[in-house]
């Protein structure tokens, strides 16, 4: 996986995370969606990731 791509899925994770902690903690359901949806974003590309890493080897 490429640094700079495996940075930027891991950042979505993250700002994902945090947006949607603090959308249920202050009862805000879209904040608390668009968290789970970032945090989605970063899961595709990480997966994207592996599987180049995969067919290049």
């Amino acid at each position: 996986m490429s640094g700079e791509e495996k940075a930027k899925a891991r950042g979505e994770q993250v700002k994902g995370k945090a947006k949607e902690t603090v959308g249920r903690a202050v009862g805000n359901e879209r904040m608390t969606a668009e968290g789970r949806a970032e945090q989605a974003k970063g899961d595709a590309r990480q997966a994207k990731e592996k599987m180049k890493d995969i067919f290049r080897h």
